[in-house]
């Protein structure tokens, strides 16, 4: 059976039922709805219960400016793509679920406020069974300590030029790169004698996102929540970012878009592409991307890329303002 796309005006009459809690929802086995955002109609008030529903709403064309184009998680072209979605959903219901709730929740949010949020949601889902199962298929590689610092600095008068420097990990972004990030940081932050930071990778990607052998490794939800509401490099970067420049390159994958995009400005290389994998091991965005990449493509885009997990090039990067300007270094 193909997947059932509700019109708007015979949705409306549904969640009226006070019920429609229990219809659709990860626990009862539906965590996604479609619907056709082109047939019907609808006030905001008859849809209004979809920002309260714990399940993924799926719109399908129609106009992002009526009542139910505005309140769906995510919007799509077409039934053929609606139904990827619902696949992924269907793949991993609570942490979708628990990403459309969190942007839901984020979008009025002040951006301290929504990386908090990001946190507790993240924090809950690490002691999920979806990440555990994610957990126990992963095969973590024995590492060899490098001599290298993880971020290398080089200042020259009032600029601070900020390398990530793990390029036989691709920058993979670890406990010790998070570290010497939110030193760096803090050192941007007192010293206002600099004036411009630029941040880049070395290597052949700008940063692969979190280290995966690393995964897995806090000790508690609950502490690794206050480690991040401790030791948070989205937050510090949000402080600096007017001085910030990333420059971006090959790979930048979960905390290596989410990160950039809070800064000033960001260059991609022609190669660049984003992606955000997160939901597919059973979390959300974690370095802060359920709180940067709305305020850059809107919550419906950040949406679709973290349930889908699909890549994202230079180009269309550029054309939904994720990044500034394309062009090779």
């Amino acid at each position: 059976m193909g997947l059932r796309v509700w019109r708007v005006d015979e949705l409306a009459e549904a969640l009226r039922d006070p019920a429609s809690f229990e219809r659709w929802s990860p626990v009862t086995g539906t965590p996604s709805l479609a619907i056709d955002l082109g047939s019907g109609d609808a006030s905001d008030e008859d849809v209004a219960r979809l920002e309260w529903l714990p399940a993924v709403s799926i719109g399908l064309g129609g106009h992002d400016a009526s009542p139910a184009g505005r309140r769906v998680d995510v919007r799509v072209p077409g039934q053929a793509e609606a139904e990827r979605v619902a696949e992924a959903v269907a793949a991993h219901p609570l942490a979708s679920v628990a990403l459309a709730q969190l942007l839901r929740r984020s979008e009025g949010l002040a951006l301290e406020h929504a990386l908090l949020a990001e946190s507790l949601v993240y924090s809950t889902l690490q002691a999920g069974p979806e990440f555990a199962a994610w957990r126990a298929s992963y095969r973590a590689k024995p590492s060899t300590p490098s001599r290298e610092p993880p971020l290398r600095l080089v200042r020259e008068g009032a600029h601070l030029a900020m390398y990530m420097n793990r390029p036989e990990k691709r920058n993979a972004f670890s406990a010790a790169m998070r570290d010497a990030l939110c030193e760096a940081l803090a050192l941007v932050h007192r010293d206002r004698g600099i004036e411009r930071v630029s941040w880049q990778g070395d290597g052949p990607a700008f940063c692969s996102g979190g280290d995966l052998d690393e995964f897995g490794t806090f000790p508690d939800p609950a502490t690794a929540n206050a480690i991040r509401a401790t030791r948070s490099p989205g937050l510090l970067l949000a402080g600096c970012a007017d001085r910030v420049h990333a420059f971006v390159h090959g790979a930048c994958i979960g905390a290596g878009v989410e990160l950039p995009a809070l800064c000033a400005r960001v260059v991609a290389a022609p190669d660049a592409f984003f992606a955000l994998p997160e939901v597919g091991m059973g979390l959300v965005p974690g370095a802060g991307g359920t709180a940067s990449l709305p305020r850059r493509i809107g919550r419906q885009r950040t949406a679709w890329m973290a349930l889908t997990g699909e890549r994202v090039t230079a180009t269309t990067a550029r054309a939904w303002g994720l990044v500034d300007e394309v062009a090779r270094a």
